[in-house]
């Protein structure tokens, strides 16, 4: 799927449902970059090449970063365009080499392997593309990356886990999609706490693909031989998951699972059943953050080094309604779509990150002092 924005008027975060984002992020860099030359009517060509959109989050991711694109400062000097390749490494591949063909000035990469496009993206760095890997970042020492610490993210939810049950326990793993470079990470920082933790049974382990339907359906499917379940740890499609445990009429246990707004709606209580659990967000505003890097770097005003930025997370004293949970926006909308406070590094709408409609005023993502 390809898409394009050339329009120059304001929006601040959002766009439809069917295309493409990138992401960023921010950090110190040691070293600035020269810059590409440009006339002053003349934008920087950023594509962004996304492996799969089988879920709401890279549906909200896409739609950030379509937004951004309409937004000052984007919109007078980028022009931006957005491929999704159905989590297919052969087929981003020929999308990335048909980028390379058009010599683009940045291609920010959602990569369906971690090592499968290495080849294809080292050749674009060598022909002077800049590469910026975010979310399901890629292994390539060429590439520039931005995103969270991944095993951190899955060590914080088991630790959670550990700690709410005494470390003592059967606990139910929900994977993410095969293969990716954040499953790897998020699967690696689980398991390292239960080595660590031997009172903790990890009963069955399946994928729930970050997302919801998906969650439900393989949870619905696992849940009659498991009869005694004290825990869940989830990568996404929580919500989803206990939906499947209320459908069995079985209590829910305590759950540490991804930024699923019905997730944190089952932390407030909001339909009369209530969760205790943590819930991490990876930003959908990743894409937006990858693209200020790109921009900034294809101007010369930023260092190049990858960029690692905090994710957000909420537990049940934390959680705030208006803020970190909407109870009037769907289960599937990812409640983090916004930074927040005095350091927020990109601050967006509800409507930017549901529907694309405009949000007054400039967008401003904010990357670390160079």
């Amino acid at each position: 799927m390809i898409g394009r924005f050339t329009r120059r008027r304001f929006l601040q975060a959002g766009a439809t449902a069917a295309a493409g984002l990138g992401v960023a992020g921010s950090l110190a860099l040691p070293q600035l970059a020269p810059g590409i030359a440009r006339a002053a009517d003349k934008k920087f060509t950023i594509a962004l090449s996304n492996s799969f959109i089988g879920n709401k989050w890279r549906i909200e991711m896409e739609n950030v970063f379509k937004a951004a694109l309409q937004m000052e400062p984007f919109a007078s000097q980028v022009e931006g365009s957005w491929f999704n390749s159905g989590n297919d490494v052969s087929k981003q591949s020929q999308q990335i080499s048909n980028l390379i063909a058009k010599k683009v000035d940045a291609i920010v990469v959602n990569a369906a392997s971690p090592t499968g496009l290495n080849g294809i993206l080292t050749q674009a760095t060598q022909r002077g593309i800049l590469v910026v890997s975010f979310d399901n970042i890629v292994t390539a020492p060429s590439v520039l990356k931005v995103n969270t610490d991944q095993v951190e993210f899955g060590k914080k939810l088991a630790q959670w886990l550990v700690d709410k049950l005494g470390g003592k326990g059967n606990v139910i793993m929900v994977t993410g999609v095969a293969g990716t470079s954040v499953d790897l990470d998020r699967n690696k920082g689980a398991d390292e706490v239960w080595k660590a933790n031997p009172g903790i049974k990890v009963v069955n382990r399946y994928t729930g693909m970050w997302d919801s339907s998906t969650a439900e359906r393989n949870t619905t499917a696992i849940l009659p031989s498991l009869p005694q379940i004290d825990g869940i740890w989830c990568q996404g499609g929580t919500d989803g998951v206990l939906k499947a445990f209320i459908a069995a009429k079985r209590p829910l246990p305590p759950t540490a699972g991804e930024a699923e707004n019905g997730f944190r709606k089952f932390m407030i209580g909001y339909d009369g059943h209530k969760v205790d659990g943590i819930s991490i967000g990876q930003p959908p505003f990743l894409s937006v953050i990858s693209l200020e890097l790109a921009r900034r770097v294809l101007a010369g005003t930023y260092p190049k080094k990858d960029i690692t930025i905090p994710f957000p997370y909420v537990t049940n004293d934390t959680v705030k309604v208006g803020e970190t949970v909407f109870p009037d926006l769907p289960d599937s909308f990812f409640a983090d779509f916004t930074d927040s406070g005095p350091d927020a590094t990109v601050k967006m709408c509800i409507d930017g990150a549901t529907d694309g409609k405009a949000c007054p005023g400039e967008l401003n993502v904010k990357l670390p002092p160079a």
